[in-house]
């Protein structure tokens, strides 16, 4: 706080409160300082709406087919080993917020223990189809994943989720359990119905919600949700992709693709069929983590017992039939950035594991 003895030029007693930001810019004292402003404003570029600018840490190749009666492309990678082939493919499935460009470490690892691994942008997300009217539900993103697969000869693969691609891996597992050798599920969303507790949203006004979003908002919400207060620069490439379509020549098409596929997450709960699973499943969850859709409407006596992971894992191993839990405490919502090494420890150890024949 400014001293009044050490500035004298802040005691201007008679000077209404509404004309103190003109004096401040005609003496030229910014506030925030220039230095502060520059730093809370993340680097990132303009993106548009299939990130035409924006490489990919692989190739990237399309898969075109029809939905909803258009076309639509969703755009993938396929990773084959880099060392001896094991013969085993694994597929990864992106959160919401994000694109199969950040499971890069992950594929990197994978492909060195002879794992082809399969990284799809959903439609909707990363580089695929933004499609206009389109019904977004988790069995139409299985669906149309399904669809690659085929495309793609891979008839049996690891599905493995993070974050809402936790909710579609489940999904997916459900309606093609043939499919699915081993399911893996880190830090999950949809471990609990927020719509038990939580006034619905309607979508024209999460659209009115998303146009405000700007590059420092998200990464106030990344640095606060995912990483406890604390960002550093390896969480970066996190913002490229949400923060760059705020500032995009599509971001109001954006704003609408996540209102409705915020509505998806919070209307669609999969969590009462988890009994009916049949692959063997892991559930790698960051204890800290406390993502609840919503909390910010809901009744604030509960918005603390949201999104509590601690416990939620524990209720979720619970339900689903031949679960194995991994918990890494102290960790948030993104363990393949804040933990890699305890993270990618648990998966290759469940993944070289004798599982479902």
């Amino acid at each position: 706080m400014l001293n009044a003895t050490r500035q004298p030029w802040i005691r201007l007693p008679l000077l209404p409160r509404l004309l103190i930001p003109l004096v401040m810019a005609t003496l030229g004292l910014i506030w925030p300082p220039a230095s502060l402003a520059a730093e809370s404003a993340p680097a990132v570029k303009p993106q548009d709406a299939r990130l035409s600018d924006m490489d990919y840490p692989y190739p990237v190749e399309t898969f075109a087919f029809r939905d909803q009666q258009q076309p639509l492309e969703m755009v993938y990678m396929d990773v084959p080993p880099a060392a001896d082939a094991n013969g085993k493919t694994v597929v990864l499935l992106h959160g919401k917020n994000f694109s199969g460009a950040y499971w890069q470490s992950t594929i990197d690892a994978l492909s060195r223990q002879g794992y082809r691994v399969i990284a799809p942008d959903q439609i909707g997300f990363g580089k695929s189809s933004k499609p206009e009217g389109f019904q977004f539900t988790f069995q139409a993103l299985a669906d149309s994943t399904k669809a690659l697969l085929d495309k793609l000869d891979v008839s049996r693969a690891t599905v493995a989720g993070h974050s809402m691609g936790g909710m579609l891996a489940t999904r997916f597992a459900l309606m093609y359990p043939e499919t699915v050798e081993k399911l893996v599920l880190i830090n999950p969303i949809g471990l609990e119905d927020w719509k038990r507790f939580t006034p619905y949203q309607p979508v024209e006004q999460a659209i009115a919600q998303e146009k405000q979003q700007t590059p420092e908002k998200v990464k106030s919400y990344m640095t606060a949700a995912y990483f406890d207060g604390k960002w550093k620069a390896a969480y970066d490439p996190l913002l490229a992709i949400q923060a760059g379509w705020t500032i995009g020549p599509d971001a109001d098409k954006i704003a609408e693709i996540d209102a409705r596929t915020s509505d998806m997450v919070f209307t669609q709960p999969v969590l009462y069929e988890f009994g009916d699973l049949k692959a063997p499943t892991l559930l790698i969850i960051g204890t800290r983590d406390r993502t609840a859709i919503g909390r910010n409407r809901a009744p604030e006596s509960i918005r603390a017992d949201l999104g509590r992971y601690d416990r939620l894992g524990k209720v979720t191993a619970e339900a689903i039939p031949n679960a194995q839990l991994v918990e890494l405490d102290g960790i948030g919502h993104v363990p393949q950035f804040e933990d890699f090494d305890r993270y990618m420890a648990a998966l290759t150890e469940f993944l070289k594991a004798p599982g479902k024949q």
